[in-house]
């Protein structure tokens, strides 16, 4: 862990730019110190089906989660939340100002006995 996730209507497909985002999101997690390098990973679920507000615009939408393991301080997991929220609204800002958008991001903390995970990467970075 951690796990960045993005949902993303399909019409902002091009001009989300993931890949440059995912790479701001993995080098800033991994600054932080405070989680495996091995354990991060980002990813998009692009959306072709979706409803927003009224209907009666092109809007879109990314909703971005941090899922990590416990352990954290609150104080640790806030500093975390708020450099990443800073880091994506930076990366949308010209898309924002381009159309109608709404970005959103949340971090959930797993349950420490219900998360089941095997990984053999980590070995690679100790």
């Amino acid at each position: 862990m951690p796990h960045f996730i993005a949902e993303c209507t399909d019409n902002i497909r091009e001009q989300a730019n993931l890949p440059e985002l995912f790479s701001t999101v993995n080098t800033a997690l991994a600054g932080t110190g405070i989680f495996p390098l091995g354990g991060i990973r980002s990813r998009a679920i692009w959306l072709d089906t979706w409803q927003m507000a009224d209907g009666k615009h092109d809007y879109a939408f990314v909703h971005m989660t941090l899922k990590i393991g416990a352990g954290r301080s609150l104080e640790d997991r806030q500093k975390v939340g708020e450099m990443l929220f800073a880091l994506i609204k930076e990366h949308f800002a010209q898309l924002m100002a381009d159309r109608y958008l709404a970005i959103s991001f949340t971090m959930e903390e797993l349950d420490t006995v219900l998360n089941y995970k095997q990984n053999n990467v980590h070995a690679l970075f100790k």
